[in-house]
C-alpha cells in the first residue's frame, strides 16, 4: 500500500505515495477529517476485506495529507497529518494498471521510481503467500479521487487485504463503489471546509472593520480595512464609491492600493441608483460579465458594466450598498478576474454585513472630517479676527493721534470761553477712552497672534508684581480700596518664570485692576506670589484676592473672551472694554500657563495667574 511498507531485507522503493516525502522534510501536523471519510474507510476495512485504508485531500494543490485512517490504530498514529506531493502519486500512476477506477501498482514495478524519496509509515509484519496472484507488501493499491470537473481531490489507499491475495474482479467492483463514496465525501468534505474558511475570513475582515479608528479620514480607513476585505472575501481587489456628504450627486472613489479608479460618468450614475435600490431592499449583487445580462440592470447599463469591466481585467464583481438606517452611503466593489471561482452565498451574506459596519465608518469618517474641516475654518477666522483687529486699531490710531494734539494746542489757548474749555475737556475724556480701547486692542491682536513667538528671558514675579502694584495703588487710594503690599510664598529662586517681562506685568496690572475697580470702598486686595507642583511640573502662581462683588457661574465660562462684560448690572455700571481679561488670558498661553478662577457672586473673586517656573 502506498502508506506502509513491510519489514523486509529488499530495498524499500518509494512506492508509498501517502507517507513518502523527501528524507529531510519535517512530519506536518496532524488535520482533522471529515466524520463520511472516516466511515468511508472503515466500511472498507470491515466490508471490502482489507486490513488497513487510508484517506488522503490535496493540499495546497500541489500535496496530498493523510485525514482519515481505519483498520489499525498504529498506523493511524504513524499516518494521520503525513504529506506526499502529487507529483509523486502521478509518477506512480504512470506505471499502475488501471482496474476501472482504482489504480494497481504490482512491486516489480518499483524499481521504476525514483529512489531518492525514503519511506516513512507504518511497518506491519507479513509474509506474502504462495502464488502470482499472492499479495506483496510493496503492492500498491488505490483510486484517485476526483471532482465532478475532473480535478484530483484526494485518494483511496488499501493495504493487506484479509485473504492475502490481491483482488479479483468482485472485490474490485466493491471497491470501486467505496472510491465513488469516498469521492462524493471527500468533496462535501472540501467545500465544508472552504466553507469554514470563508466564514472566518469573513468575520475577520469584518471585525477589521468593525475595529477601524473613526478618527481617520476616509483614505485612511480605506488603507486600514482595505486589504482585510480583499483577503477575507478572496477577492482581487476592490473600491468604495461613498457618495458626496450634501447627496449633490458627486462621490469619491478609493481603491485599496491607493490608485486612482477613474469610471465613466454614466457608471457612477448607474452604481449611485443601483446602491440606492440594493440598500433600500437589503441585497448584494453580483455581476459575470461572462454571464447573461443582469435582470435588475437596463440592457443598456448592462453592456457599459461589462464594457468596462472587460476594459479593466475584472471577470466579476460583488456590488455591495453601503448605508445606515434608512440612509445609503455608498457603495463598496469587490472583484475577481474571469478565471476565480463564484462568490458563494456565505461571501454574499457576510459582505452584507459588512456594507452596515461600513456605513457607521463612513458616518464617523465624516463627522471627524466635519469637524477637523471646522477647526481649519475657526482657526483661520481667529487668524483673520486677529489681522482685522491689529489693522483697524492701527487706522484709528493715527487720527486719535492727531486729535489729540489739536486738543493739547486747543487747552493753551487764552481767549476760548467757558464753554468751549467745557466741550475740549469731555473730548479729552473721551479721546482718552478710545485711546485706551485701541491700545488694549493692538495689545490683543498682538499677544493673540498664534504665530507670535515670545522672547523669553527669566522674569522675578515678585518684581514683576512689584511694578503691576505701584501703577494700581494709586487707583486703589481713589477708590478707597486697601491694597495690601504683595507677599512672597516660596523661596525667591523658585518665583522665577521665563517669559517677556513687560506682557507679564501688563497682565498683572490688569487682575489688580479689575480687582481694585470691583471692590467697594474699605474693602482690601490682596496679592500672594507663591511656588506649587502641578502634575508633576513646578509652577509660579500669582493669586489676585479681593472682597469685591464676585462673578456668577455663568459668567464665570466666558470671563475671558473678547469684548464680554459680565450680566451683573452692578458690574455694568463700571467702565470697561472687556477686554482686560482676554489679554491676560492670551498672554498666559503665549507663556505655556493659565488663568484660574474661584468666585462667588457677591463674596469677592481670586485670580490666579499660574506659569510653568524656570529651569534652576
Amino acid at each position: 500500500m502506498t502508506t506502509w511498507r513491510a519489514a523486509l531485507d529488499e530495498p524499500t522503493h518509494a512506492a508509498r505515495t501517502l507517507a513518502t516525502r523527501p528524507a529531510d522534510a519535517p512530519r506536518p501536523t496532524p488535520s482533522p477529517a471529515g466524520d463520511g471519510l472516516q466511515v468511508v474507510a472503515e466500511g472498507v476495512t470491515r466490508i471490502a476485506g482489507f486490513g488497513v485504508a487510508a484517506l488522503s485531500l490535496v493540499r495546497d494543490v500541489d500535496q496530498l495529507e493523510v485525514v482519515a485512517v481505519a483498520g489499525d490504530e498504529d498506523a493511524a498514529g504513524a499516518l494521520l497529518g503525513t504529506r506526499t506531493t502529487v507529483a509523486s502519486l502521478e509518477a506512480e500512476m504512470e506505471i499502475a494498471d488501471a482496474w476501472g477506477a482504482l489504480r494497481f501498482v504490482p512491486q516489480e514495478r518499483l524499481d521504476h521510481l525514483d529512489p531518492d524519496l525514503t519511506v516513512d509509515g507504518w511497518v506491519p509484519e507479513l509474509v506474502p503467500l504462495e502464488g502470482p496472484d499472492a499479495w506483496h507488501p510493496l503492492d500498491l493499491l488505490c483510486a484517485p479521487l476526483l471532482a465532478p470537473d475532473g480535478r484530483l481531490i484526494g485518494l483511496l489507499s488499501m493495504d493487506l487485504p484479509r485473504d492475502g491475495r490481491r483482488p479479483g474482479p468482485a472485490a474490485r467492483r466493491v471497491l470501486e463503489e467505496y472510491a465513488r463514496q469516498a469521492a462524493h465525501a471527500a468533496l462535501l468534505t472540501l467545500q465544508r471546509e472552504e466553507l469554514a474558511e470563508q466564514v472566518r475570513l469573513a468575520g475577520t475582515a469584518r471585525e477589521i472593520v468593525r475595529n477601524a479608528s473613526s478618527h481617520h479620514g476616509l483614505a485612511q480607513i480605506l488603507e486600514e480595512t482595505g486589504s482585510a476585505l480583499v483577503e477575507g472575501f478572496g477577492a482581487a481587489g476592490m473600491w468604495i464609491q461613498v457618495f458626496d456628504a450634501d447627496d449633490r450627486g458627486a462621490s469619491v472613489l478609493l481603491a485599496v492600493d491607493g490608485s486612482e479608479v477613474v469610471l465613466p460618468a454614466r457608471l457612477v450614475r448607474v452604481a449611485e441608483a443601483a446602491a440606492r435600490e440594493c440598500w433600500s431592499r437589503q441585497r448584494v449583487e453580483v455581476i459575470d460579465t461572462g454571464r447573461e445580462r443582469h435582470a435588475e440592470l437596463p440592457a443598456g447599463d448592462h453592456a457599459a458594466v461589462v464594457a468596462f469591466l472587460d476594459s479593466i481585467g475584472v471577470g466579476s464583481i460583488m456590488f455591495v450598498p453601503i448605508g445606515a438606517g434608512p440612509e445609503c452611503l455608498g457603495n463598496l466593489v469587490l472583484t475577481r478576474a474571469a478565471t476565480c471561482p463564484e462568490w458563494t452565498d456565505v461571501q454574499v451574506e457576510a459582505v452584507l454585513d459588512i456594507g452596515h459596519d461600513l456605513g457607521r465608518v463612513v458616518l464617523n469618517a465624516r463627522g471627524f472630517e466635519r469637524e477637523h474641516r471646522l477647526v481649519k475654518e475657526l482657526q483661520a477666522l481667529d487668524v483673520y479676527k486677529t489681522r482685522l483687529i491689529a489693522t483697524v486699531s492701527h487706522e484709528l490710531k493715527n487720527p486719535l493721534t492727531s486729535v489729540v494734539g489739536h486738543l493739547e494746542l486747543l487747552t493753551v489757548l487764552d481767549e476760548l470761553p467757558a464753554r468751549a474749555t467745557a466741550s475740549l475737556a469731555a473730548i479729552g475724556r473721551g479721546t482718552t477712552k478710545l485711546a485706551r480701547v485701541v491700545d488694549d486692542l493692538l495689545l490683543l491682536s498682538r499677544v493673540g497672534d498664534p504665530e507670535r513667538l515670545v522672547e523669553a528671558e527669566r522674569v522675578d514675579l515678585l518684581g514683576v508684581v512689584a511694578e503691576a502694584h505701584d501703577l494700581v495703588r494709586v487707583e486703589a487710594q481713589r477708590r478707597e480700596v486697601a491694597l495690601a503690599p504683595p507677599r512672597a510664598d516660596g523661596a525667591p529662586a523658585r518665583l522665577v518664570v521665563e517669559g517677556d517681562a513687560d506682557e507679564l506685568e501688563r497682565a498683572v496690572t490688569n487682575l489688580l485692576g479689575n480687582a481694585v475697580k470691583y471692590s467697594p470702598p474699605g474693602s482690601e486686595v490682596q496679592v500672594v506670589v507663591r511656588s506649587r507642583r502641578t502634575a508633576g511640573a513646578a509652577e509660579v502662581v500669582v493669586d489676585v484676592v479681593d472682597q469685591g462683588i464676585g462673578i456668577s457661574a455663568e459668567d464665570r465660562g466666558r470671563l475671558f473672551e473678547e469684548f464680554f462684560r459680565s450680566t451683573n448690572p452692578e458690574a455694568l455700571s463700571r467702565p470697561g472694554t472687556g477686554l482686560g481679561l482676554a489679554i491676560v488670558a492670551r498672554i498666559a498661553a503665549g507663556h505655556g500657563g493659565h488663568v484660574e478662577v474661584a468666585s462667588e457672586l457677591g463674596r469677592g473673586s481670586t485670580f490666579s495667574l499660574c506659569l510653568p517656573a524656570a529651569t534652576p
